[in-house]
């Protein structure tokens, strides 16, 4: 199952420059979603990391991450969120980077439940490009309720 950038809108409350997934390619319900990120030289975030060598900073590497992991624990628990909803990252263990990601990259990003308690998700998360190894990480996300 294949979800656009039209649905998945609908599961995260970010918006660019912050969006960080473009396009789910898979989705294992309950189980694990692969996602991808296109990194642009277009980017805001280009301007000033680096301008000499511009390369994706590893920060919001692991935020794709985590926004891959949102869209994957709502699904799991059915339905939209409600503007009263959010996913927050509470934690990342053992994040790595093996190598750089630069503008005309495309950023696959897989996550794998590993276990969901105490309302707090953990994943095992990878993010690759040409199946190259560029980060790996456990991540942390608990639903949270806020005032709207």
């Amino acid at each position: 199952m294949e979800l656009d950038i039209n649905e998945i809108i609908k599961y995260l409350p970010h918006r660019y420059p912050f969006l960080m997934i473009d396009r789910v390619v898979d989705i294992e319900e309950g189980q694990s979603l692969k996602a991808i990120k296109n990194i642009t030289i277009n980017e805001p975030i280009f301007v000033g990391h680096f301008p000499q060598f511009p390369v994706f900073p590893g920060v919001l590497i692991l935020e794709s991450m985590a926004q891959a992991s949102a869209i994957l624990a709502f699904r799991e628990v059915g339905g939209y969120p409600t503007p009263e909803t959010l996913y927050l990252l509470v934690g990342i263990d053992k994040a790595r980077f093996k190598r750089q990601v630069v503008p005309g990259d495309q950023l696959l990003i897989s996550v794998e439940l590993q276990r969901k308690r105490s309302g707090i998700w953990r994943f095992s998360a990878t993010a690759t490009v040409n199946d190259q190894l560029c980060c790996s990480a456990e991540v942390m996300i608990a639903q949270n309720e806020i005032d709207a």
